[in-house]
């Protein structure tokens, strides 16, 4: 997300909110979630005031964000437009994947504090839904796979990532054997959980 970009604020006000959000998302990870909003404010290179009048409280600057990481790494995480189905929906549950597994402390303070849904977001359920769509259409995937059963792959390949760290070799294996388990195997899926 570009300065200019963020609507309805004068290109100085949208600069200070993505220099906020943006040391925000790296204190959270780098010094936990109780880091202070003055070392926030003060990574980002703006007043403490400047914070506060751009995010009045602690749960608005965690939104903030939350949101800024879900656009900048998670919707870019999409891949659509490959010449192999199969390789573009491993390509964007593996980016997606990378890009919670990268901030788990803004993660969990989000679903902490409420403001973070993945399936909120309109815009990214209707891309996930084209690259599942696409790969179910070539007949690389299970026919009866949705999108939330591709969010249940990425929460539970989030599992794998908690429990073995930056094993890299470990994560891609495991992963490698999640993702699989979406191919087509000729038998159908249990029903899926009533929400």
């Amino acid at each position: 997300m570009s300065a200019s970009s963020v609507p309805g604020l004068r290109s100085d006000a949208a600069r200070n909110h993505l220099r906020i959000v943006t040391a925000a998302a790296i204190a959270f990870e780098e010094d936990g979630p109780g880091v202070s909003l003055d070392d926030i404010a003060r990574r980002a290179g703006v007043g403490i005031a400047t914070l506060y009048r751009r995010f009045g409280t602690r749960e608005e600057l965690i939104k903030a964000a939350a949101e800024h990481v879900f656009a900048a790494e998670v919707v870019a995480a999409i891949v659509e437009d490959g010449a192999d189905p199969w390789a573009d929906l491993v390509a964007t549950l593996t980016a997606t994947i990378d890009a919670f597994a990268a901030h788990p402390v803004l993660t969990a303070l989000a679903k902490e504090h409420a403001v973070f849904d993945i399936d909120t977001r309109d815009a990214y359920a209707a891309a996930k839904e084209r690259v599942l769509g696409r790969a179910r259409d070539a007949g690389v995937v299970r026919s009866d796979l949705t999108t939330d059963d591709m969010t249940a792959v990425v929460w539970m390949a989030l599992a794998i990532v908690h429990k073995t760290g930056r094993d890299a070799a470990a994560n891609s294996r495991y992963v490698t054997m999640l993702l699989d388990g979406l191919r087509p195997t000729g038998r159908d899926l249990p029903a899926a959980p009533r929400s």
